[in-house]
């Protein structure tokens, strides 16, 4: 009976000795899956990685690197395309730069105008400005035109002959703009002050072109009363907002800069 017993057990405790080998044959089975896979990663990127080892080495060799980052293989496709530019509605658009070239040629025209004109400019009846981007002489219309009429004053002509001198060897783009107070127009030639504005402007420019300047250079511009420079609730106001404004422009871009202003 004892004999029996012992046979009994002997097969179990044997197969309990043997289970380790289970355990090991699936962890061999699984490293050589697993270096399999390695080595056939490697095998297929065995361009990129001898690229990135010949840039370290460069890098760990030379002290001066460049700071670009290292790319390996093919660039990757960006898709391009055009940003759509967003304008706040309460940010105007930023103001082009202007070069200094152009500064002193604005200073420089505005230098000859104030010669030019000086006593219309002592008498306050011409206001000369410039900036960078243009030159602005501000007339009044007194000297100019009679009230309610767009043909040219005998006094006007010796004025803007001066002006004209000084503008036709230049290059510069130049606008006449008609400027009227509140008061309502209403004849015949005038249905509104539009049309006085662009009259008196239109005057000037046939003025400029019996002066010799080129018509491609001139633009008339009626603005009527919608652009007053002081209230029209005096008469010093209404007789500063009567006027004809000549803007000599440094170049195309500047028109779009007095606009936005």
């Amino acid at each position: 009976m004892k004999r029996r017993h012992r046979y009994r057990h002997l097969p179990e405790e044997q197969d309990a000795n043997d289970r380790w080998l289970i355990s090991y044959a699936d962890f061999i089975t699984l490293m050589f899956a697993f270096f399999v896979v390695m080595y056939a990663f490697t095998m297929q990127n065995e361009g990129k990685y001898k690229q990135l080892t010949e840039s370290l080495v460069k890098i760990f060799k030379n002290k001066e690197v460049s700071g670009k980052p290292i790319q390996i293989g093919k660039e990757p496709r960006v898709l391009k395309s055009e940003p759509t530019p967003i304008v706040s509605p309460e940010k105007k658009p930023t103001r082009p730069k202007a070069d200094e070239a152009s500064k002193k040629a604005m200073a420089k025209i505005a230098g000859q105008l104030i010669e030019n004109l000086k006593p219309l400019v002592d008498k306050k009846l011409i206001k000369i400005d410039h900036n960078e981007r243009w030159v602005q002489i501000q007339i009044n219309t007194s000297i100019l035109f009679d009230v309610g009429s767009s043909v040219l004053e005998n006094d006007a002509y010796e004025p803007l002959n001066a002006l004209a001198r000084v503008l036709k060897p230049l290059p510069n783009t130049v606008h006449v703009e008609g400027h009227t107070d509140n008061i309502p127009i209403t004849t015949k030639r005038f249905p509104s002050n539009w049309e006085l504005s662009a009259h008196r402007a239109a005057s000037v420019v046939h003025l400029f072109t019996k002066g010799g300047i080129k018509p491609s250079r001139l633009s008339a511009i009626g603005y009527g009363e919608h652009r007053p420079l002081s209230p029209n609730t005096t008469k010093k106001g209404r007789r500063e907002n009567r006027r004809v404004v000549v803007v000599i422009l440094a170049d195309k871009n500047s028109r779009r800069v007095l606009d936005i202003e």
